[in-house]
């Protein structure tokens, strides 16, 4: 988690090595996470790798009860299941219902757990400068609370929210004309296909969705008074669309995605940033 983090806000403390693409060419590789592991923890100790841990767990303990505590207010059972059976309007309604349902729990957990998301990030990137600011978890809400306010707790939320909600209509939604158009009945393998198809169209959409997460994840730190979250490694944005549109213009938007082959980017010239 940590090494994805830090590549997210473009730490990079040590140097790209040379290598080359599946055309043969010669390109600057910036190190990948075994090799930025291993500096984390020459730097802070094996401890420095779990840094955040504690929030992350309780954020995700959060999301599962929530998500748990809307399942009971709202049934599945009170969900249409599509059905092979189903004619095509039939089916579409159901997937929209199954997804207006997964929608609301999604959106539900993320905002109940978002606050320890917000804090987890904050312990995380302050290997960055090696502040102490964010200590523990009750220290750290007491401090957002007085510098902050309420909103502070939720300082990225709406671009994970949205990323939350584009991701399950689009994989939900394409993996249904897939299986219901490009897979034929008549074919043996026609069910293992279809149980796979969600799978598949998850990963691909994943990788659409993640400048939201990003940006999210950039928001967090944004302009907290921890050094990750200042220049040179960002300016002090003024709302998540300024910052989605900083680092399109930089390029950058795909920032932190893969950890095992990460070109070096291109250096850029100034960019107008308002």
């Amino acid at each position: 988690l940590l090494t994805g983090l830090l590549s997210q806000v473009g730490h990079e403390p040590l140097p790209p090595t040379v290598g080359r693409n599946v055309l043969g060419r010669k390109v600057l590789y910036l190190p990948g996470f075994f090799t930025y592991a291993r500096h984390i923890v020459e730097v802070d100790g094996k401890r420095g790798l779990f840094r955040g841990l504690t929030p992350r767990l309780i954020s995700s303990t959060l999301s599962t009860i929530t998500r748990g505590s809307v399942k009971k207010a709202f049934p599945l059972e009170d969900v249409e299941h599509v059905s092979n059976k189903d004619d095509v309007k039939t089916s579409l309604r159901k997937v929209v219902r199954e997804t207006s349902h997964e929608m609301m729990m999604q959106c539900v957990s993320r905002l109940v757990s978002h606050p320890l998301h917000v804090i987890s990030m904050r312990c995380m990137v302050q290997f960055v400068g090696r502040e102490v600011k964010y200590s523990g978890v009750f220290s750290a809400i007491g401090r957002i609370f007085k510098e902050e306010g309420i909103l502070g707790f939720f300082v990225g939320l709406v671009p994970h929210i949205l990323g939350d909600v584009i991701f399950l209509w689009c994989c939900n939604l394409v993996a249904h004309f897939i299986n219901t158009y490009a897979v034929d009945d008549n074919f043996s393998q026609a069910s293992v296909i279809r149980s796979y198809t969600k799978f598949v169209m998850g990963i691909a959409v994943s990788m659409l969705t993640y400048p939201f997460l990003l940006v999210g994840d950039l928001m967090a730190v944004n302009n907290c008074g921890l050094r990750a979250g200042l220049p040179p490694y960002a300016p002090a944005f003024t709302s998540w669309i300024h910052c989605w549109r900083y680092l399109s213009a930089q390029g950058q938007l795909f920032r932190g995605s893969s950890l095992l082959f990460r070109r070096a980017p291109i250096p850029a010239a100034s960019f107008p940033i308002d």
